[in-house]
């Protein structure tokens, strides 16, 4: 779990560097991307390469996925680890699963994600 989790980090520090402004619609290489899964060893077999691509997956990735990544705060770690979006994994971390059923996470989420992407096209 450690060599994983220093993998993460230095794969963001070669996405968050100050001289490369954020840019939410930009891919990251498919090996980079979210994998969803709806459990440990199982892979739906749906990536998303950008926050804008996540977005679109997130419409029709099994609900058991959500759930899954969102208890792990695996969204969030993506964003900062390879995305290098704090501001949007603050803003998940926000979001209280015990208030929304497993469709009103997904839709909450889903909302969170679209906003961002509008803030981020507006600058």
């Amino acid at each position: 779990m450690a060599r994983v989790k220093e993998w993460a980090i230095e794969l963001g520090k070669k996405f968050n560097t100050l001289s490369q402004p954020l840019n939410l619609l930009n891919p990251v290489p498919f090996e980079w991307g979210f994998q969803f899964f709806t459990e440990l060893g199982k892979n739906t077999g749906i990536t998303a390469s950008s926050t804008v691509e996540f977005a679109e997956k997130l419409q029709t990735v099994p609900i058991q996925s959500v759930t899954f990544h969102f208890q792990r705060q695996d969204f969030q770690r993506w964003f900062i680890n390879v995305i290098g979006d704090e501001e949007l994994a603050k803003r998940i971390d926000q979001i209280n699963v015990w208030t929304h059923d497993d469709e009103n996470l997904r839709k909450k989420l889903s909302e969170t994600v679209q906003n961002r992407i509008a803030e981020s096209t507006k600058s």
